[in-house]
C-alpha cells in the first residue's frame, strides 16, 4: 500500500503546483541513478522547500505534522531506544500515551522505524512527519549528550587547520575540503536561512571566532565553532565562492548558488583582512522570501498615491534615498515590476544584480573593464530604452548622465545615499548637478527605513504615558485622545525576539514649483524639508508613528531607525 502512494508524490506536488514536471522528471532520473529518495533529490536541487514538501506528504498519508510546541522538553523512552537508532533513522518521540507511542519522522514511509519502535515499546506507533531541520534541532537539544551539534562536528574536525597564519594552502585546503569542516559551513548556512537572516557574519577575533546573523536589520550572536577551524572555515566559504584562498591581504567579492533546506538561493560573499585573520560576511539572496509588491513594502494607500504618481510620470528622475540596508533597491525592483509592460523597454545597471527580473534587461557593473555606472547608462541612450535604473548615483559623471537621460524624454530611477528626502537634492548640488538641470528633471524623491514588524502571535497592548503621547503628538496622528500602543515579548513563532519580518517607513516629496524656487537660490536641506512639510509631505518619523499606533510596530522601534533625521 505505501509503494503506491510514494509513487504518488510527484504527480501530488505537480498538482499542486509545488513542482514542474521538468523538475519531476529530472529529480525521478536522479534519484534512480543514486538510490537516493525522491524527497531528498527534490530538496537537495531547491526543486521544493522542505515545508512545501512536509505539507505535501502530511496530506497525501493524511498525517500531522510535527513542529515546534510538539517536540518534548525531555528525552521520551529514554532507555529503551537508542539514541544511535533515532540519529540513523531520523525518529523523534514525541510522547508515550495509552493509546499508542507519538513518533516524528523525516521518511514517513520508513516501516523498518516504525516497526522498530512498535517493537521496543511494545505499543502501536502513531506517525507523524517533520522537516529535517526539525529533525537536527530536536536531536541535538535532547540527544546530544551535552554537545550542541556544531561542537560534535568539530570534534571530529582535524585539527590541521588550526593555524590561521599558516602559509600552506595546500594544507589548508585539504582541510577545508574534509567533511566534518564542509558540514560546519553548510550547518551555519542552513541555520542562518532558517533563521530568516539577511547577513551571515563570520568575524575572527582574538582568541575566538564570532558568528553573528542579522535578523530583520539587528546582528545576534549565535554559535560558532572553535577558533582552531576558522582558517578553515573560513577557506571553505572562499572554494565555494571561486576566490583565492591564498590572498590573504585584499579583500574579496564573489557569489554562491546553493539548495538550502530545499530553497534555491543565492549568497553574496565579501571578505577584508583584519589584524585577526579573514572578516567574512554572506548575503543571503532568497528570491523565494522577496516581495516585490508596495502595498507588502508597507506603503499604505495615501503614501502610495504619491509614489506611484511620481513613478508614473513619462520622464524625469526618481531617486530613493536611506542607508545601505534600507530596502532602497527592493523598492525600486517592485516599482519596475510596476512598470514592467510589453510596451516599455527598462534597462538596468546594478553592482551587483541582486536578483532577476522577468522580461528586464539587467547589467552588472565591472569596473575592472571599465563597465561603470556612468559608461553603462552612456551606452544605454543609444539602445532605445523608455526605463533605466541606475543603482546608486555615486558621483557628478553618472549624475550629469542621468540628468541627461531624463531631459531627452526617458525615466530614470536610481538610489543615492541621504538620510532623508530634501537631503537628495542637496547632495546633488554638492556633486556638481546644476540647480536649474535639477528643477528641471527630478519629479520626486522618497526617503525609506525599514523598521522590525510586531510578532502578531504575542505582542502586548498598553497605554503610553501621558507626557510621550504630548512630546511625540501621538493624539494628533491617532486623532484620539485615547492611545494605544503594544510592545513585544517574544515567543517560538518569532525565535523569542518578539519580531517578525520588516516593513518600509516613507517619506516622499513630490517637487512643486515652491520647492524647485528654493532649490534655483540654493536654500538649504532644513528650509527645503519645512517647505515640503507645509506641503503635506508625511515625513518617515510620522509614517513611523501611523504604523505604532496601528500595532504594526513599537514606538522604540521608530525612533530607532529616525532618530538621526
Amino acid at each position: 500500500m505505501r509503494e503506491p502512494l510514494r509513487n504518488a508524490l510527484g504527480p501530488h506536488l505537480t498538482q499542486a503546483n509545488k513542482l514542474t514536471a521538468a523538475a519531476l522528471e529530472r529529480a525521478e532520473r536522479l534519484a534512480a541513478e543514486s538510490g537516493e529518495r525522491l524527497e531528498v533529490v527534490l530538496t537537495r536541487l531547491g526543486f521544493i522547500a522542505e515545508t512545501d514538501l512536509v505539507s505535501a506528504l502530511a496530506d497525501l498519508l493524511d498525517l500531522p505534522i510535527a513542529g515546534g510546541n510538539d517536540f518534548p522538553s525531555t528525552p521520551i523512552l529514554e532507555g529503551r531506544l537508542n539514541p544511535a537508532f533515532l540519529r540513523q533513522a531520523q525518529v523523534i518521540p514525541l510522547a508515550d500515551r495509552a493509546d499508542g507511542v507519538a513518533i516524528a519522522l523525516v521518511d514517513p514511509w520508513n516501516a523498518g522505524a516504525v516497526d522498530a519502535v512498535q517493537f521496543a515499546v511494545g505499543k502501536p506507533v502513531l506517525r507523524h512527519v517533520m522537516r529535517p531541520a526539525d529533525f537536527e534541532a530536536a536531536y541535538d537539544r535532547l540527544y546530544g549528550d551535552g554537545k550542541s551539534q556544531i561542537s560534535q562536528i568539530a570534534d571530529s574536525a582535524d585539527d590541521r587547520g588550526d593555524d590561521s597564519t599558516s602559509d600552506d594552502i595546500d594544507r589548508l585546503k585539504d582541510v577545508a575540503s574534509e567533511a566534518p569542516v564542509i558540514r560546519l559551513v553548510n550547518l551555519l548556512i542552513g541555520r542562518a536561512v532558517e533563521a530568516r537572516a539577511s547577513d551571515i557574519h563570520i568575524e575572527p577575533m582574538d582568541g575566538e571566532l564570532r558568528v553573528r546573523y542579522r535578523i530583520d536589520g539587528v546582528l545576534h550572536p549565535v554559535e560558532a565553532p572553535p577558533q582552531r577551524l576558522a582558517a578553515a572555515v573560513i577557506s571553505r566559504v572562499k572554494i565555494m565562492a571561486k576566490l583565492n584562498i591564498a590572498e590573504r591581504r585584499l579583500a574579496q567579492d564573489g557569489r554562491i548558488r546553493l539548495a538550502v533546506r530545499g530553497k534555491d538561493i543565492d549568497f553574496r560573499i565579501s571578505t577584508t583582512p583584519t589584524i585577526h585573520g579573514e572578516s567574512v560576511v554572506l548575503r543571503i539572496l532568497d528570491r523565494g522570501s522577496l516581495t516585490l509588491d508596495l502595498t507588502a513594502l508597507g506603503f499604505e494607500d495615501d503614501v502610495l498615491a504619491l509614489f506611484r504618481d511620481v513613478v508614473n510620470r513619462p520622464h524625469g528622475i526618481l531617486l530613493v534615498t536611506g542607508p545601505t540596508g534600507s530596502g532602497k533597491t527592493t523598492t525600486l525592483y517592485a516599482s519596475l515590476l510596476e512598470l514592467n509592460t510589453p510596451d516599455r523597454k527598462i534597462l538596468t545597471i546594478e553592482d551587483p544584480v541582486e536578483y532577476q527580473l522577468k522580461g528586464i534587461n539587467q547589467v552588472q557593473v565591472k569596473t575592472q573593464i571599465g563597465l561603470t555606472f556612468a559608461t553603462a547608462l552612456q551606452s544605454f541612450l543609444r539602445q532605445d530604452p523608455d526605463i533605466m535604473m541606475v543603482g546608486e548615483i555615486r558621483n557628478l559623471e553618472t549624475a550629469q548622465i542621468a540628468v541627461q537621460a531624463a531631459l531627452t524624454g526617458h525615466l530614470v530611477l536610481s538610489t543615492l545615499h541621504t538620510n532623508d528626502a530634501p537631503s537628495a537634492v542637496t547632495r546633488l548640488l554638492d556633486m556638481g548637478v546644476e540647480d536649474y538641470l535639477l528643477t528641471s528633471t527630478i519629479n520626486g524623491v522618497a526617503a525609506q527605513r525599514l523598521v522590525r514588524t510586531l510578532c502578531a502571535h504575542c505582542r502586548a497592548p498598553y497605554q503610553p504615558m501621558a507626557d510621550l503621547v504630548a512630546r511625540l503628538h501621538l493624539h494628533k496622528i491617532a486623532g484620539t485622545d485615547c492611545v494605544v500602543l503594544h510592545r513585544a515579548v517574544g515567543c517560538d513563532q518569532c525565535g523569542g525576539t518578539g519580531f517578525l519580518g520588516r516593513k518600509a517607513i516613507v517619506e516622499v516629496m513630490a517637487m512643486t514649483d515652491t520647492l524647485r524656487q528654493l532649490v534655483l537660490s540654493r536654500a538649504e536641506a532644513g528650509r527645503i524639508r519645512r517647505a515640503a512639510i507645509e506641503a503635506g509631505m508625511q515625513t518617515m518619523q510620522t509614517h513611523g508613528m501611523r504604523k505604532a499606533l496601528a500595532g504594526q510596530t513599537t514606538i522604540e522601534e521608530v525612533l530607532r531607525v529616525t532618530r538621526e533625521v
